[in-house]
C-alpha cells in the first residue's frame, strides 16, 4: 500500500468537514451509509463517480471545521484512496490517520492538477507524480509508524495487531506510546 495510483477529483480551498459529510448524517456511523453521502451538498455525482482507489486532490485548509471522524470515514468508505492537498486542518489530519485515510500535503503538485489526471503518491518515499502531466513533486513522508497505522486501516485496528500478535510486533512500527508532560514518546525494540 505503500505506493496509490488513481483518477483525480479536483477540488477547491476550505473543504469543510460539513461539507464532506453534511451534518444530517451524523446519526449514523456506518461507513457504508455514509459514504453514499459524502461531499454530496458539492456535488451529488460524487459518490457515484468514485472509483476503487481515486485520489482527491484540493487546495488550501481541506477538512477545516468540526472535529468529526464521519468525514475522513466518509471519503475512505466511499472508495478513495488518498487525499492530496495544499494545506490540511490539523484535526482532519489526525482524524484521516486514525480512520486509515492516506492524506498528503504536496503544493507543488495541486497547483499542476486537473480533473480526471491520474497521479501516483509514494507515501514512504513523499513522491507524488501527476502521470498525465509528468510532473513529479516531492511531499513529506510519512514516518514508519504512521504508515503503520493507515497500512492497518486506522489506529485501532493497528493497536488490536499490536496487542494480539503473539511476539507483540507490528513490523517496526513502535512497542510502546508514552506521553509525560503533554509530549508523546514513541518506543521500539
Amino acid at each position: 500500500m505503500s505506493t496509490l495510483r488513481g483518477k483525480v477529483h479536483r477540488l477547491g480551498a476550505n473543504v469543510d468537514t460539513d461539507v464532506i459529510i453534511p451534518a444530517r448524517y451524523l446519526n449514523t456511523t456506518d461507513p457504508a451509509e455514509l459514504a453514499k453521502h459524502c461531499l454530496e451538498d458539492l456535488d451529488p455525482t460524487f459518490p457515484l463517480r468514485v472509483g476503487p482507489g481515486d485520489i482527491i486532490v484540493a487546495d488550501e485548509n481541506f477538512g477545516s471545521g468540526s472535529s468529526r471522524e464521519h468525514a475522513p470515514v466518509a471519503i475512505r468508505a466511499c472508495g478513495v484512496g488518498c487525499v492530496v492537498a495544499s494545506t490540511f486542518a490539523r484535526i482532519f489530519f489526525r482524524n484521516s490517520i486514525n480512520v486509515g485515510l492516506p492524506i498528503v500535503e504536496c503544493r507543488e503538485i495541486v497547483d499542476v492538477t486537473q480533473e480526471g489526471d491520474e497521479i501516483e503518491v509514494d507515501l514512504a518515499t513523499g513522491t507524488v507524480r501527476n502521470l498525465t502531466k509528468d510532473v513529479t513533486a516531492s511531499a513529506v513522508p510519512f514516518p514508519d509508524f504512521m504508515r503503520h497505522i493507515i497500512e492497518a486501516g486506522g489506529l485501532v485496528p493497528y493497536l488490536h495487531e499490536k496487542l494480539t500478535s503473539p511476539n507483540g510486533s507490528t513490523n517496526g512500527a513502535p512497542d510502546v506510546v508514552r506521553a509525560e508532560g503533554g509530549e508523546v514518546d514513541l518506543l521500539h525494540d
